[in-house]
């Protein structure tokens, strides 16, 4: 059902992007990077936080650490992942499927600068066997997201 929601997301809002299922797993960084044969940090990983009250999502690049400073000084509080259950619940997909795509709950969704070292990003498509690829901008135009600046990248990067 979760890939399904995200199938109709995109054909509603970008048309023009394939969403691809895979073969093998690709619900880790590590695993989604040998999938598509790029950097982990190519890949988009999102995140599922609480603040206070309120839930949001953060897609941010695959190899990068939330920073809780940074992320705290965003958001106003300290960021709490949520746990697997009320991730599957609030956004609609199974964890190694969370996307911003296609959610089953419309929840704020914000995009780390980080994924602008990269001209294409892969972030997951609703289960742990799909995903896509969309240029950083795009994916935030696309997904109403806002801009910030809330995590570590690692130096080698």
């Amino acid at each position: 059902m979760s890939l399904d929601s995200v199938r109709a997301f995109i054909a509603e809002h970008a048309p023009d992007i394939a969403v691809v299922e895979h073969q093998v797993s690709t619900a880790t960084v590590p695993e989604a990077a040998a999938a598509h044969g790029c950097a982990p940090g190519q890949i988009a990983k999102t995140l599922s936080l609480r603040v206070g009250e309120r839930v949001l999502l953060v897609v941010t690049r695959g190899d990068a650490r939330l920073d809780n400073k940074k992320a705290k000084a965003a958001f106003g509080g300290k960021p709490r992942m949520l746990g697997l259950e009320e991730v599957a619940a609030l956004t609609g997909h199974p964890v190694g499927g969370v996307c911003p795509f296609g959610l089953a709950t419309p929840l704020p969704v914000y995009c780390d600068v980080s994924l602008k070292a990269y001209e294409t990003v892969i972030p997951a498509a609703g289960s742990s066997r799909s995903s896509l690829a969309v240029a950083p901008e795009r994916m935030a135009e696309i997904v109403g997201a806002e801009w910030v600046d809330v995590s570590e990248v690692p130096v080698s990067a």
